[in-house]
């Protein structure tokens, strides 16, 4: 195993080149579903490397559960034995669990919270909320047989601050956000960034990537990108944003500059797989390798661990 095991805690320091390239090169597309695969990768290698750690460096402190004879020399002289990693291991494995709870509560009860501010309204796919204040956000749908559609919402505020094409570019957004499920790619990159720090770059870039998506997907239907890029500058002049990080906004907080510039662009390439020799090939490769590197690490440190404990543990 040696020190390969603690290879997975460091490789999400390459997040931030990663996302910067993806952002820049990618299609938002592209960009939004590699880099949440990449940062999912790497948080549960991260975690399964604190969870190698713990049980390694705790395997000899008094009351633990363990087997005694995973305490022997012999097996000690095979893993990385480390008993200040082993509780440091326990605490940050600690601290995961919570903040990870935490968020998935979090994006329920906003959602719900969501859901019982439309009680009363007509079940149709868009809904209207007699608000002044400026707001339109995508409101996933709930499954299983009793499940309710997605629904957009957004109010009259924000209906009023846009002309008509405007509008339309608007519910396309946010037709875009329910069709192709950003609310899960967002929760996947939180769930991350909570599960090693170190991701908080490509959380905040799916974010990004995710808002991109949707209004490349928005122009494409209003048939007028400088149109889609005027709704988005006004609506986050006027906007309050969306009742949560849990759930993808029109005005969505961050870099709407760059949203508004990257509009009045042509439409990126759609190539899922550019040429290596490119920026965008690079950062494909970079996170390609980054991280399958740390699956691998992981995946050999936990095996071999189980050989180890399983050949000093009795039958």
């Amino acid at each position: 195993m040696g020190v390969f095991v603690f290879l997975p805690l460091v490789l999400p320091l390459t997040a931030l080149p990663i996302a910067r390239l993806a952002e820049q090169h990618l299609h938002p597309r592209t960009a939004t579903r590699l880099l949440t695969l990449v940062g999912t990768v790497l948080a549960v290698c991260s975690t399964l490397c604190l969870g190698l750690l713990m049980v390694v460096g705790t395997a000899q402190l008094p009351g633990n559960p363990l087997p005694d004879s995973w305490s022997d020399p012999e097996v000690r002289a095979a893993v990385p034995f480390d008993v200040v990693a082993g509780k440091a291991a326990i605490g940050a494995l600690a601290a995961v669990a919570v903040s990870c709870t935490a968020t998935c509560l979090r994006h329920g009860r906003v959602r719900r919270d969501a859901r019982l501010a439309l009680a009363g309204l007509p079940e149709s796919p868009v809904a209207v909320l007699p608000d002044d204040k400026a707001y339109a956000y995508a409101l996933p749908g709930t499954s299983g047989r009793t499940g309710k559609p997605g629904r957009i919402v957004v109010s009259t505020g924000m209906l009023d601050s846009l002309s008509t094409r405007e509008r339309r570019a608007l519910i396309a957004h946010e037709r875009a956000h329910l069709t192709a499920h950003h609310h899960r790619y967002l929760l996947a990159a939180r769930l991350a960034a909570r599960a090693n720090p170190l991701l908080r770059p490509l959380r905040a870039a799916v974010d990004y990537c995710a808002e991109r998506w949707a209004d490349e997907e928005a122009a494409q239907e209003v048939g007028d990108r400088r149109v889609t890029a005027r709704a988005v500058g006004k609506a986050a002049l006027v906007s309050r944003g969306a009742p949560g990080p849990a759930l993808a906004g029109f005005a969505a907080p961050g870099p709407v500059p760059r949203r508004v510039a990257a509009l009045l662009e042509p439409v990126p390439p759609s190539r899922h797989w550019p040429p290596t020799w490119t920026a965008a090939g690079l950062a494909l490769w970079i996170a390609a390798v980054g991280t399958a590197a740390s699956a691998l690490s992981s995946a050999n440190a936990a095996v071999a661990l189980v050989l180890v404990l399983h050949a000093a543990t009795p039958l």
